[in-house]
């Protein structure tokens, strides 16, 4: 019984402490509870109405951070996934792994998780 209210205790001063955080902290909590668990996004980036590129298997998208002042992001997020060429959610015999950037002001895209 007493390990069950230590487990308890502790549970809330994490809820407690997490909330007196600023949003940016706790989103990077967030992406960090992310990294150890993994995902199956999926990018889509669309020229107007059409889709163009699909990539799958992302794990994490990352925003850009200048080189020498750490606390400034640039305009452009990255990541690594399997281009999807024939865009039907597999990795099929061709399609590769590769490293990809997009543009936060310029690029239209949908970020989700894989739905198969």
């Amino acid at each position: 019984m007493l390990k069950l209210v230590k487990k308890i205790t502790v549970a809330l001063i994490g809820i407690v402490f997490l909330s007196s955080c600023t949003e940016d902290f706790q989103n990077r909590v967030g992406r960090e509870i992310q990294n150890w668990t993994g995902t199956d996004g999926v990018l889509d980036i669309y020229a107007g109405d059409k889709l163009v590129n699909r990539f799958i298997k992302i794990e994490k998208i990352s925003t850009a951070y200048a080189t020498r002042d750490r606390k400034t992001t640039r305009p452009y997020r990255y990541g690594y996934g399997y281009l999807d060429k024939n865009f039907n959610f597999k990795v099929d015999e061709g399609e590769k792994k590769v490293y990809f950037e997009f543009s936060d002001y310029s690029t239209s895209y949908v970020f989700y998780d894989n739905p198969n």
